[in-house]
This record gives C-alpha cells, structure tokens and sequence, in this order.
C-alpha cells in the first residue's frame, strides 16, 4: 500500500522529532547549539550533526576491528553519494551484528540512521549540497586514519602536522558544512571569502580543544591517543603510557601544550563569528557559545592539565555555562565578543559577572 502525502510528511516529521530528541543524548555541545538556533537552520544543523555523529560512533568504537571500521565507513560514504545505489539501511543491515549489547544513546543514533537519512532528504535539494559533501569528506577522512593504524588497532598521532590534519577532517569539514548553510542565497563575495577562510580554523579549536580535556577517556575507552607521539617524546613518555600514573605530570604538560597550540586558532574563529550571518535561523548565539566554552576549557586546562590525564574530568561548571547562555541569548553580542573572551580566558564567566 503506497501512503498518501500526508502520511509521508507525517513520518517525515516524526524522523526530525526524533533527530532533535536524540541530539539532545549525543552531544551537550551541540545540544546547546540547536536549542538556540531558529527553524529551518535548527533542524539543518541537528540532521546534518548526526550524519556526522554516525561515522565518528563507529570510527571510535573499541569492539570494532579496523578492517570491520573502514568497510562501515566506506559503505556509510556510499549511502551518502547521490549517485551511488547503496542506501541506509544497506548500512544499518552491515552494522547490525555489532551493535553493542548495552544501552547508548550514540548506538542508538547508528541503529536507526535510515531516520536520519529520511530527515536529510526532506530538506530542498540546496541544502542537501550544503551539507552532502563536507560530511562525506568527514566520512572519508576517518576512513583513511582508521586504515592508516590498522596495525595498532587504535588511532596514534605522529606529529602537530598530522593532528591538524585529523582536526581537519573531523571537524574543520564540519566548519564548513556550516559555513555552505548560512552563506546560500546572497552573501557578498568578500565575506564569503572571509568566512570560509576562517571556517576551518574554528572546527580545529573546538577539536583540539576536545582532544586536550579527553586524553584520559580516549585510552581507556576508544583506544586512541592524539596527543602527537613527538610531543609526548620530548618529555620521555610513550603513547601507550598517556595514563600510567608515573608520568602524569609529563603528560599534563603536553596537555597543556595542546591547549596552548588551540589558543592560535582563537583569533580565527572570532572573526568567523564576527562575519557569520544570522539568516534563516541562525544565531550569533549558537557558535558563539561553544567559542566562549572552549575557551574558558583552555582556561581549565592551563590551571590543572592533570585532570586530563587522570580521568577526573576537565569542563566549565553549570553556572559558567549558564552565565554564557544567559549573555550570549539577550541580544547580539558581536561587538562585545572580544571582550567576552578575554574575560573567561581569565576566571569563570559567572564569578566575572557577580563582582
């Protein structure tokens, strides 16, 4: 029985729903992001995150072999080409055997990306271009990091080059999905220019942002160390050794060098911020709070990089992250965001305010 129009937007509207459910179990970040962002551009960004979600779920997985990762991977990618005859539930009927036995939130998102995918192609075919290629290249370039340490069975970056390269795909590509969203229609060539320009280098902050605060949970759960060996090296520490509490303290210090190297990627993505155009829903809010974010964890970072390394845990509080919220969701805040910066670059966002 072939259902009628309304059935079909009816299921149609049921995926976006539970794509906004599910990005709220996923990502706090990007929850946050979507939350504060205005229809279309909410439901644009939370789709386009979680065909984003899905690749990086399983390129994390410890219980996958490389070889099981890299034919998911490429099999995901073929899904996403139009003109490719693979489809989503080719790729959810492959990933199917190893879907982990106990509850996740991320697993769940695999389990059912024919819904994501079903979200996707109801979006005009305009912003389907937006979003298809930067999250494939995402897609391609996991491939190829996971293919390249096969033999270690867990990603082991070399060097700062090779980190920025990893950056690059796994977030500079989605600096740019964003940038293809709110610079459709008509956005005057110097800026467009600007902004993607700039768009990469405020994917790589927040990634490497997230790399300095997760070393401990990256080991012990993904298998996977990012901290370049060559940094780690220098202060007489394996890869394999990023947790061994004999070497906590050199660790912290590549911490903190990883963080410090994230701080050169600031200026760039403020002046994306200060071009990004607010047009079809989207906020000033929505990027800026992860900006603001990020850097009050490179303030953390700096005051005890040891917490990255120990597993207790490196994050802004509750009240910081309200504080930022609160400010960054009164009005338009462009002109102020340098200032805002260099306050939480120095103490807690909410503390600044009380005084």
């Amino acid at each position: 029985m072939t259902p009628s129009t309304g059935d079909s937007q009816s299921a149609t509207d049921a995926d976006l729903a539970w794509c906004h459910r599910s990005v709220q179990g996923v990502s706090r970040t990007f929850a946050l992001t979507v939350e504060v962002l205005e229809e279309p551009m909410a439901s644009y960004i939370c789709v386009g995150y979680l065909l984003c979600r899905v690749p990086d779920t399983v390129e994390d997985a410890e219980h996958l072999a490389p070889a099981d990762k890299v034919r998911l991977l490429d099999l995901y990618d073929a899904a996403l080409d139009p003109d490719d005859s693979t489809d989503a539930t080719d790729f959810t009927a492959a990933v199917e055997p190893h879907l982990p036995d106990r509850e996740s939130d991320d697993w769940d998102v695999v389990a059912n990306t024919p819904r994501v995918f079903r979200a996707f192609e109801s979006f005009s075919p305009d912003v389907r271009e937006a979003i298809r290629p930067p999250a494939r290249e995402l897609v391609q370039g996991m491939s190829m990091f996971v293919d390249r340490y096969a033999e270690p069975g867990g990603l082991r970056i070399r060097s700062r080059e090779e980190l920025e390269e990893y950056c690059y795909y796994a977030a500079g590509t989605v600096g740019n999905l964003i940038t293809n969203l709110v610079t459709r229609g008509n956005v005057d060539a110097e800026r467009e220019h600007r902004l993607y320009d700039t768009a990469e280098e405020f994917g790589l902050l927040l990634q490497l942002v997230n790399i300095a605060k997760d070393v401990h949970d990256d080991y012990t759960e993904e298998n996977n160390v990012y901290l370049p060996a060559e940094w780690l090296e220098a202060e007489g520490v394996s890869q394999d050794e990023v947790t061994d509490p004999g070497h906590v303290s050199r660790v912290a210090r590549v911490v903190r060098r990883t963080a410090s190297h994230a701080t050169t990627f600031l200026d760039d993505a403020q002046r994306y911020l200060e071009l990004v155009p607010t047009k079809d829903g989207n906020t000033l809010a929505a990027w800026a709070v992860p900006f603001l974010l990020a850097v009050g964890t490179i303030r953390e970072l700096r005051d005890d990089p040891q917490a990255a390394v120990t597993g207790q845990g490196v994050k802004v509080s509750r009240q910081e992250v309200f504080a930022v919220m609160s400010a960054m969701t009164a009005g338009d805040r462009r002109q102020t965001l340098g200032d805002l910066r260099e306050t939480i670059a120095h103490k807690p966002f909410h503390t600044a305010t009380t005084e």
